[in-house]
């Protein structure tokens, strides 16, 4: 078997494989996870609901089957030989806890879902425009003050955290929002969790790409894309793992 994919928006889930055959394995709050991690090789792709497989040594992906979103570099020029995003977009404003804001660009149908994928604690829909040649253009004049990136880390940091009321009120006094968001993922964190690459565990819930579970004691998050591509065997792992304080209370 080999993780070959994930979903970090609502139904967070895991994409196993098993020969050409795909499970989804559901991140939902109390699932039991049992797989203990091997080898990791490129996850290869999947296609019409079944998986081809490839044991290029890059992982997640080798050249062959890794995919660069040409959209997300845009800022307003089209990098396709022709440009393609006629329809609504939305830019917003997200918060991760404690203090960290970046500005995005989405469908506008795939707002929310969008938010929730990025583990957005807290966000604010700021325009509308008819194509993503000007939202891409907007977003590029508000990240000159902005970040428009978030890194997996950071928010890992946070996850314990609340948002900053006051430098997110401040933050949003300079745009006129058309609706906002606050987003709660049901962690009940008072620690912050340790940073481990396990897939056994209750889960506690998801937010965003990092997969938050009690293991032994203790609790870890752990990011999702760094569990694909890896071998792996029914049975929760023995492999000794960093224990919190309270693992030996």
């Amino acid at each position: 078997m080999q993780i070959v994919g994930y979903d970090a928006g609502s139904d967070a889930g895991l994409l196993v494989s098993e020969g050409d055959s795909l499970d989804y394995v559901a991140l939902d709050p109390g699932t039991e996870l049992a797989y203990t991690l091997g080898e990791r090789h490129c996850a290869g792709t999947v296609h019409e609901d079944s998986h081809l497989a490839c044991d290029a040594e890059r992982a997640p992906y080798c050249r062959d089957h890794q995919y660069t979103w040409v959209c997300a570099r845009c800022t307003g020029t089209c990098l396709k030989d022709e440009m393609d995003c006629h329809e609504d977009h939305a830019v917003y404003l997200a918060a991760f806890a404690p203090d960290v804001f970046k500005v995005g660009v989405t469908r506008r149908w795939r707002l929310e879902t969008r938010l929730r994928e990025q583990g957005a604690d807290r966000a604010a829909h700021v325009r509308t425009v008819g194509d993503g040649r000007l939202a891409r253009e907007i977003e590029a004049g508000i990240a000159e003050t902005v970040s428009d990136r978030v890194r997996v880390p950071t928010k890992r940091r946070g996850l314990h955290r609340a948002v900053d009321g006051d430098a997110w009120t401040a933050l949003l006094a300079d745009f006129d929002p058309l609706e906002t968001f606050a987003f709660d993922y049901g962690l009940d964190l008072v620690d912050r969790p340790m940073s481990e690459t396990i897939a056994t565990g209750t889960v506690r819930g998801t937010k965003g790409r990092l997969l938050v579970l009690d293991h032994a004691g203790s609790t870890y998050a752990v990011d999702l894309r760094d569990l694909v591509g890896h071998e792996v065997t029914a049975g929760r792992t023995d492999r000794d793992v960093q224990s919190s304080l309270g693992a030996f209370g």
